[in-house]
């Protein structure tokens, strides 16, 4: 009779202690990181312009002069004195619109979505040097506004995290907004992406998984939607407070342990 019930009381510590590891595999990022190649995650990022994206354009010149045309600066005012102010030093915003164009001053419209920042620059420069003199040598220079990405579901601080830089991994979203819960699916968190025709995209990414580091959705792109989707526990655990669980779970453990030391020293 004793060794049966030693034998039960090990049967249900072994139990527990499986479901820890099961419960780690579950928690853990990138778990096959050392078996995996990286390869194909090779090369710098680089954010395309898309629809609706403020772009701020600068083009400079080795004569000043010859690049006012160029820069759209911000529109004269009066001041108090009677005399205008040029706003020299403040450039207004391009917005990128519905076809992907902007209307850039003196050479009209161009098509810039899809592009990546450098590409945006060459085009300029390509376009602007017919009207300058051939000793002129023009330097663009493009930054791209923040854009931001909303992460809710089983997070600490569900919010809409803005991107002041181009570049922003999901992992880093997910950081600003305290990262994953313990009740977070780590393998299956859901990511809404729209492109640039306007047609969303739904995909599914495994964060236990280095795989992920490879993917085109490794880094997020403007107005990404970001729903971390809660596990079994949390859905067992949505009518019963968590202090109430690991209550229960503690009470059984100690009555079992209990049991067998009241049998062992009878």
């Amino acid at each position: 009779m004793k060794k049966l019930l030693l034998c039960s009381v090990l049967a249900a510590v072994l139990t527990v202690m499986m479901t820890g590891c099961k419960s780690y595999k579950q928690v853990a990022y990138f778990q096959n990181i050392d078996s995996i190649s990286l390869a194909a995650s090779k090369g710098l990022y680089d954010a395309k312009i898309m629809p609706k994206d403020e772009l701020t354009i600068t083009v400079s010149t080795t004569d000043p002069k010859a690049a006012v045309p160029f820069n759209l600066a911000v529109t004269q005012t009066l001041n108090p004195t009677g005399t205008l102010s040029s706003g020299a030093g403040s450039l207004l915003p391009y917005l990128v619109d519905n076809d992907g164009y902007i209307d850039f001053p003196v050479v009209g419209r161009l098509h810039v979505q899809g592009l990546t920042k450098g590409q945006c620059e060459d085009l300029i420069k390509a376009k602007i040097r017919p009207y300058l003199a051939a000793s002129e040598n023009p330097v663009v220079t493009v930054r791209m506004s923040s854009f931001r990405v909303t992460v809710q579901g089983e997070v600490k601080a569900p919010k809409v995290v803005p991107v002041s830089q181009e570049k922003m991994s999901i992992l880093e979203a997910l950081t600003a907004a305290g990262d994953l819960t313990i009740y977070g699916k780590r393998d299956n968190v859901l990511l809404i992406r729209e492109d640039a025709s306007g047609e969303k995209h739904a995909v599914r990414l495994n964060l236990n998984d280095a795989n992920l580091i490879n993917s085109p959705y490794y880094y997020v792109q403007q107005n990404d939607y970001i729903y971390v989707e809660p596990n079994a526990t949390a859905s067992k655990n949505s009518e019963i407070g968590q202090s109430t669980t690991l209550w229960f779970s503690a009470t059984s453990i100690l009555i079992s342990v209990a049991s067998l030391l009241v049998t062992i020293f009878r």
